[in-house]
């Protein structure tokens, strides 16, 4: 890291009504959990809104004013998510639901025009359920199979199983850029290159990683890159599938109706060129009028600053749950997002995360949709505090003192 800049969370916080508020009965609200959800700026409200009350339309075709500005605002917001991510073209970038939905995409799609019996598909053992399942519904239906690469007990990669892992039936290899459980930074570059060197096909999850550092798809070298919009300051229901032209240009549709079409015929259809092969119906406007206010929004942030602000609050809470007796933090890699996850002997996570709600703090209990890894560390469930642009070392304050009651309360 370089050396540490000035970053005032307190000016980005102010841009965040939500975080204003109380909770039970007057609590003043401490939101620790970022990296379920991210809470959602002025400017953000204000586009969604914005387009409710003024451009409310649909889509694409429409001769009157109304569904002229929706549709610029659609591709518009189309535009600005691909230059945020470095694609080389805007028909690159296609809108899902989700993260999950993207992947289910890639898998469905993809996966049926390159995937066969005996084949395999590469994971890692840190990866969300959404980057297991749908890989998983794949082999079932193909006779291919699912391998995973191992992770070390300090939460990061076994760089040196993945040689022998990718072989000449690898046909894909997917993996998750952050660990939402672990908070661990992969270095996705090196992994597609290596992947890219055996001519294995790469799908990143950026889920976590993109509302902490820049991304930049050519720099990582992946051939598919998702994520989701309500992870990056923006509204739920929007999702982002990155993917190189050619590779979209060869998939078949995802799903069928509206939208997607050139031509409709009783006997045939004729379909339309990505992006809008894979949008079939009416899409979540509003969350593309959020989504773009969202990364305008970030734009305005010092990274690299905030970057360094949000690792000093992960070193300090990680010392914080250390001053607890019988604490154990799940993953200390050496390159880490702000999560942490964590385990006190004798207590359990529902009822700590239940009793530092009443102090009103929010935290996320369970196991993150990645049992496999909290199974890796015999774990069945976990505490987990995150960080965004907006967390304080006030918000630390209250944490430290409200976990300090919770435990001794729970012992």
């Amino acid at each position: 890291m370089s050396s540490q800049r000035h970053y005032d969370p307190y000016a980005v916080r102010a841009q965040f009504p939500i975080l204003s508020r109380t909770v039970h009965g007057g609590v003043p609200l401490v939101y620790l959990d970022s990296a379920a959800t991210t809470q959602k700026p002025d400017a953000v409200i204000t586009a969604i809104d914005q387009f409710y009350r003024r451009s409310n339309s649909n889509v694409h075709r429409a001769a009157h004013a109304l569904s002229a500005e929706a549709t610029s605002i659609w591709e518009g917001a189309r535009a600005r998510v691909a230059r945020f991510l470095g694609a080389q073209r805007t028909e690159e970038v296609v809108f899902t639901r989700g993260t999950t939905e993207s992947i289910n995409l890639v898998a469905a799609s993809w996966g049926s025009m390159n995937v066969h019996a005996g084949d395999e598909i590469l994971i890692t053992g840190m990866e969300h359920h959404a980057n297991i399942v749908p890989w998983q519904l794949l082999c079932e239906r193909t006779g291919a199979v699912l391998k995973a690469v191992p992770v070390l007990e300090d939460g990061s990669l076994d760089i040196s199983a993945i040689d022998a892992l990718l072989t000449d039936r690898t046909r894909l290899f997917a993996m998750v850029h952050a660990s939402n459980t672990t908070g661990t930074i992969n270095d996705v570059g090196a992994l597609c290159a290596m992947a890219a060197a055996k001519g294995v096909r790469t799908l990143v999850d950026g889920a976590q990683a993109v509302l902490h550092q820049p991304v930049d798809v050519q720099a990582i070298g992946c051939d598919f890159y998702v994520f989701s919009a309500h992870k990056l300051y923006g509204p739920t229901g929007l999702g982002v599938l990155w993917g190189r032209y050619d590779l979209l240009d060869a998939m078949p549709p995802y799903q069928g109706g509206g939208a997607m079409i050139q031509h409709v015929s009783l006997e045939r259809s004729v379909y339309e060129a990505p992006p809008l092969r894979f949008e079939a119906g009416t899409p979540h406007i509003a969350g593309a009028a959020g989504l773009g206010a969202a990364i305008d929004w970030f734009d305005t942030l010092d990274l690299d600053a905030m970057a360094q602000h949000e690792d000093r609050l992960t070193h300090r809470a990680t010392s914080i749950i250390y001053q607890v007796e019988g604490a154990r933090v799940i993953g200390e890699a050496p390159r880490k997002i702000g999560v942490v996850s964590f385990v006190i002997e004798g207590v359990h996570g529902t009822d700590l995360g239940m009793l530092l709600d009443e102090q009103g703090v929010a935290t996320r209990t369970g196991h993150h949709c990645t049992m496999p890894l909290l199974e890796r560390f015999h774990v069945g469930s976990t505490c987990r505090v995150s960080f965004a642009a907006y967390s304080t070392n006030e918000d630390l304050d209250v944490f430290e003192r409200a976990l300090t009651k919770a435990v001794r309360m729970l012992r």
